[in-house]
C-alpha cells in the first residue's frame, strides 16, 4: 500500500472510524438485549432514577472499575457503557493512527501537528475533569 497516496490514508482512517462505530453499535445493541432479557420494559422507571453520586440517567456507577465488574457479571448498563466508551475512543484512535501513518509517510510537519491534536485530546479527557470550573 502506497501511503504517499492520500486516498490510501483516507481509506485506512475511514475504516478505523467505520469499524469503531459498528463495534460500538453492536456492543450497545447487545447491552440493550441483555437489559430487555433481564428486566421487563414495563419496570424501566425503577432503573433510571436520579442519584447524585451516579450518572444522571441510571442507577449504575460510572467508574472504570465498576464497569469492569459489571461486564464480568453481564450487567446491561455496563455493557452499554462499554459501547459508549468504544464510541468515544474511536476518533482518538483515529488521531493516534494518523500520527503513525504520517510518520511512516515521512511527513514530519503533520506528525507534529497531529501529536499536538492528540495531546489536546488526552488533556481534555484526563485533566479537565479535575479542574474545578469544569465540574471536577
Amino acid at each position: 500500500m502506497n501511503l504517499k497516496d492520500p486516498k490510501a490514508m483516507n481509506d485506512i482512517l475511514g475504516n478505523v472510524l467505520r469499524f469503531g462505530v459498528i463495534l460500538s453499535a453492536i456492543v450497545i445493541a447487545f447491552g440493550f438485549l441483555v437489559f430487555v432479557a433481564r428486566y421487563s420494559l414495563a419496570g424501566t422507571a425503577s432503573y433510571i432514577q436520579y442519584y447524585s453520586n451516579r450518572a444522571t440517567h441510571g442507577n449504575f456507577s460510572v467508574s472504570l472499575s465498576s464497569m469492569a465488574s459489571g461486564l464480568v457479571s453481564l450487567n446491561a448498563f455496563s455493557i452499554i457503557e462499554l459501547g459508549l466508551l468504544i464510541l468515544l475512543a474511536t476518533p482518538v484512535s483515529r488521531v493516534f493512527l494518523s500520527i503513525v501513518l504520517f510518520d511512516l509517510e515521512g511527513d514530519r510537519k503533520y506528525v507534529y501537528i497531529t501529536v499536538a491534536v492528540f495531546l489536546i485530546l488526552l488533556f481534555s479527557m484526563i485533566v479537565t475533569p479535575f479542574i474545578p470550573s469544569f465540574g471536577g
